[in-house]
């Protein structure tokens, strides 16, 4: 049995927000986080955060461009881990995709998980928004899950999507 958390809230006004910071940075990734209240079911303060991947400083792909990937500089990083231990923490990162689509990568897993393997790498679900040319196509959540004894399986703890989102004429 998978463990999925409920996927937290996102109001429409930090959703749009979202939307227009991936319009703004197209053709390249935008990135930030959302902020709520520690333990809450929603957020309620916007973080965006220039993609600092142009500093070759991403953990996984420092070859590629801004253009198909993302990744935070130091401050930022800092800022982050910091807010984990306010009352009001980062509780979700996002990023977009300007291919249109609305998946979490192999790189962004990878990313996304710790070092070692056995869990997220921060407690934060992840957004991401899929924005082609023309209009920001859709996004979706994503949140770690645990094993639960389905490795007997094959099928090891990792992301999964809980929630999807329609896009909008951005």
């Amino acid at each position: 049995m998978t463990n999925f958390a409920d996927p937290l809230q996102i109001p429409e006004e930090f959703m749009q927000a979202v939307f227009r910071q991936a319009r703004e940075a197209f053709p390249a990734e935008c990135c930030g986080w959302l902020s709520g209240p520690a333990g809450g079911a929603s957020v309620n303060g916007i973080r965006p955060v220039d993609n600092d991947q142009a500093s070759g400083n991403h953990p996984t792909a420092a070859e590629r461009t801004a253009e198909s990937a993302y990744v935070f500089s130091t401050a930022d990083l800092l800022e982050l881990n910091n807010s984990l231990d306010t009352e009001t923490p980062a509780r979700i990162i996002y990023h977009s995709h300007p291919n249109g689509q609305a998946y979490l990568s192999e790189t962004d897993r990878t990313v996304a998980t710790s070092p070692w393997g056995d869990g997220p790498a921060y407690p934060v679900q992840q957004l991401v928004v899929g924005i082609d040319g023309e209009r920001v196509v859709e996004a979706a959540l994503f949140d770690w899950f645990d094993d639960d004894g389905w490795s007997m399986f094959g099928i090891p703890g990792g992301f999964g999507k809980i929630a999807h989102y329609s896009g909008a004429d951005i």
